[in-house]
């Protein structure tokens, strides 16, 4: 009777079991429907598009692409070199000085620290379109407008309050007898951050740098505010490019650039994925 009850038991927690997964399978599929048409759309002619909403195209064509690729005077390529170059200088510029500037509030003591890193909280609460005007103001002022400094040059000022609030949560969960065994062995605040605590500060690198490829990959408003030439768009920006003022979008060549623009950020996801989430499971957010 046991062995007939425990046999029972497994059978219905692998009734479940699969009755749970093919749950999910359908629910993702039906969330990746939209994903999977805009490509499959990418690859039939424009009369076929909205008339045949299968996953299959019937009239195979690369067309597209090719029309998406030239569709501008500066090349479509030149809004993906735009887009590189503002992702890697953002990255680069986040991880710098936010590091810093979490290291300081972390190991270092200093008047007003708790004040200051409250106000650096507040920030996080402050919607970036309220901010937006005086922005705009200043960099005009400062004849920034129509240029990819407004887009980089905050990053190196550690302006994101959240990847600092990161990588501090990661730093005091570091033992502190670390830097009084390297302070015994003459090590200066910087040996210290450069030796002991930027080797052990990777997870939070890696998740800094994720969220920044991918917030700064797929922003619309700050280009959007700040870039007026062409030949300084970014991907969003060259997407948007593909309705004109009367409401008319060219959807072939426009799923064809979809295609391509998400594909750096999959791909750096899929890369990085595991980084991504050692870093969020050993930064300490609940601290």
């Amino acid at each position: 009777m046991k062995s007939r009850t425990a046999g029972r038991s497994r059978g219905l927690a692998t009734a479940r079991g699969l009755a749970a997964h093919s749950g999910l399978l359908l629910f993702g599929l039906i969330m990746l429907y939209p994903v999977l048409w805009m490509i499959s759309s990418s690859f039939k002619p424009a009369a076929d598009i909205f008339s045949n909403l299968g996953l299959w195209p019937t009239n195979f064509t690369l067309d597209n692409y090719i029309q998406g690729w030239d569709a501008f005077a500066p090349g479509f390529g030149t809004f993906f070199v735009n887009s590189f170059v503002i992702t890697a200088l953002s990255i680069v510029g986040n991880l710098v000085s936010c590091s810093f500037a979490a290291y300081a509030f972390a190991r270092l003591e200093f008047p007003i620290k708790r004040v200051l890193f409250a106000l650096m909280l507040l920030t996080i609460m402050v919607p970036a379109h309220a901010i937006a005007v005086p922005q705009y103001i200043l960099f005009t002022q400062l004849g920034w407008v129509n240029t990819i400094l407004p887009l980089v040059v905050p990053k190196f000022l550690a302006t994101d309050a959240f990847f600092i609030f990161l990588m501090t949560q990661f730093m005091r969960n570091l033992p502190r007898e670390l830097d009084d065994a390297a302070k015994i062995d003459g090590c200066g605040f910087y040996s210290i951050f450069g030796r002991i605590i930027l080797p052990l500060l990777l997870p939070a690198i890696a998740t800094t740098a994720i969220f920044t490829f991918i917030w700064t990959w797929n922003d619309f408003f700050s280009p959007l505010l700040y870039l007026n030439d062409p030949s300084t768009y970014t991907v969003p920006l060259g997407l948007r490019a593909f309705q004109d003022s009367s409401g008319d979008t060219s959807w072939g060549p426009l799923f064809a650039m979809s295609t391509l623009a998400i594909g750096p950020v999959l791909g750096f996801f899929i890369l990085s994925q595991r980084f991504l989430i050692n870093g969020i499971a050993t930064t300490g957010l609940k601290a």
